[in-house]
């Protein structure tokens, strides 16, 4: 089978959405709850919960902003959703290629009439609950999907918010933001560019994400590429369109930090929170000696799935682990194993760290 056409893109504009998912969701990329509530309550209350409502409706529309014309940043983002009609904001935006045509004519619908039927309210229902599945994500609870019925009903009032909503947000926040991370982006685009001459593309997916690895690759005649500062060290993938899928792949160097004026490395920070833990560390001994899935895992340490999982996905955070999805007999598959050198490049950094800036006296006997 012939390897998707490799594309690329970059943009500012990818990273003004994940940062809103990010700091709605920052356990997710073990960042401190205080800071990311910190940070939208720089935001008016009626602005914060129109982003709040977002995120239930959208993360980032790969879809959309693929279509951006350049510089594709946080002003093109606004100048372009000016330009469409606020009751077609959320279509636009919320419609990704993975609805079903169903799906898709039965929120149409509602938005158009400005209500909804119990009929739709369980076809939605499901719909939904199928798509969590598929995606491994918790169901919606029944007070979340009628908000989303709400928002539906409701998309020309919530147009205007949104885009007023993500004006303030790049006024008290990314325009300035945008400026620390374009630097990181064209570096990042530059370094994957010369990887992808060196190395097939599953290699190079794996190489960018520090870790993820597809035995399989998702059917698709193209594939983008894009750096992205905020979703380091994880990836972001999802469709653009019927037959081309696009990866986010982390941008951020290794020894900044994610939060602007932090002074210790995200990465550094993570892999010391990974190494702490006893549990971690008996997971890393079992891995080393071979890859293992979270089952045998749950197994060897005689722990309960949700336990090994939640550390699993500590450890793949702090890119200490190689994750592989594959397909075996009996369906789809997650296989881990341990990274030996970022265990090793952990303790570099460390020292690296610990000796930056170091006051030099003739006591100083540090090496």
């Amino acid at each position: 089978m012939a390897l998707p056409k490799l594309l690329w893109d970059s943009g500012t504009a990818y990273d003004m959405f994940v940062s809103l998912n990010v700091i709605h969701e920052p356990a997710v990329f073990g960042l401190r709850s205080a800071w990311a509530a910190g940070m939208r309550a720089r935001l008016p209350v009626k602005n914060r919960e129109t982003l709040e409502q977002s995120q239930l409706l959208f993360k980032v529309p790969f879809h959309w902003i693929n279509t951006l014309p350049d510089p594709k940043d946080s002003f093109t983002v606004l100048y372009v959703l000016r330009q469409i009609p606020p009751g077609e904001r959320l279509h636009v935006l919320a419609i990704d290629p993975d609805k079903s045509s169903e799906v898709v004519e039965t929120l149409k619908g509602i938005a158009k009439r400005g209500k909804w039927n119990e009929k739709e309210q369980k076809f939605l229902k499901a719909a939904y609950a199928e798509e969590c599945s598929k995606k491994k994500k918790s169901p919606l609870s029944t007070k979340e999907l009628l908000n989303i019925l709400g928002l539906w009903a409701n998309a020309e009032e919530f147009g205007e918010r949104y885009l007023e909503a993500l004006r303030t947000y790049q006024e008290v926040f990314f325009a300035t933001e945008e400026k620390r991370i374009s630097p990181a982006l064209q570096g990042a685009l530059s370094n994957a560019q010369k990887l992808a001459e060196q190395l097939e593309l599953p290699d190079l997916l794996e190489k960018l994400s520090k870790g993820l690895r597809f035995t399989e690759l998702p059917k698709a005649a193209e594939f983008v590429l894009a750096p992205s500062y905020w979703c380091t060290p994880l990836m972001y993938y999802g469709k653009t369109s019927v037959k081309c899928w696009i990866f986010l792949f982390g941008a951020k160097p290794e020894d900044e930090s994610l939060i602007p004026g932090e002074d210790v490395p995200d990465a550094l920070l993570r892999a010391l929170k990974a190494l702490s833990d006893p549990t971690r560390l008996s997971i890393l001994h079992y891995l080393i000696e071979k890859p293992l899935t979270q089952s045998q895992l749950s197994r060897r340490l005689c722990l309960r799935s949700p336990t090994v999982i939640h550390h699993l996905k500590i450890l793949r955070l702090a890119g200490l682990v190689q994750l592989t999805l594959g397909i075996e007999e009996g369906g789809k598959i997650k296989r881990y194993a341990a990274r030996s050198d970022a265990v090793a490049a952990a303790f570099t950094s460390l020292k690296g760290f610990l000796e930056k800036g170091k006051i030099k006296n003739a006591d100083s006997n540090f090496k």
